[in-house]
């Protein structure tokens, strides 16, 4: 089975934890790090974490996935709504990808209902919180199986 997945986060995501916790709950992005990488070698899978604030850096990751990783989960954050090169990236990566957000997006501003990238993934987790990272890497592991 094909078992190694990326995980990355967008800008503002370092920040959980102190920002607008009544949208996105307190706990921070390195203790959902530490959930999600017990999650993973409980299923077998192998995960890295990443996060950054720069558009250009999120491409490269996915465009590097394309060789290193099985799957990705995206939550693209600010960047799923404005970014076409983190959509060409997803897009061009022709493996399992899940996008997903701790926020409905579709309950949110005009603005943050419209997805850039929603249309390339095989699917989305919208809303559910930062469980939704458990419920990709889950979702991950059964597309992965299945895929085989």
């Amino acid at each position: 089975m094909n078992n190694k997945i990326i995980i990355i986060n967008g800008p503002n995501l370092n920040l959980l934890g102190e920002r607008e916790q009544s949208q996105y709950g307190s706990e921070t992005l390195e203790k959902i790090k530490e959930t999600c990488s017990i999650k993973s070698k409980e299923i077998g899978l192998e995960v890295k974490f990443t996060q950054s604030n720069v558009e250009g850096e999120l491409v490269n990751a996915i465009q590097d996935a394309r060789k290193n990783f099985d799957g990705i989960i995206i939550n693209a954050a600010a960047f799923t709504h404005t970014s076409v090169a983190i959509r060409d990236a997803l897009d061009i990566y022709k493996k399992p990808k899940i996008e997903l957000h701790i926020s409905n997006i579709y309950k949110r501003e005009e603005f943050r209902q419209k997805s850039l990238i929603s249309d390339v993934v095989t699917g989305g987790i919208f809303g559910l919180g930062v469980d939704g990272y458990i419920l990709a890497i889950i979702s991950m592991q059964k597309l992965l199986k299945y895929e085989n």
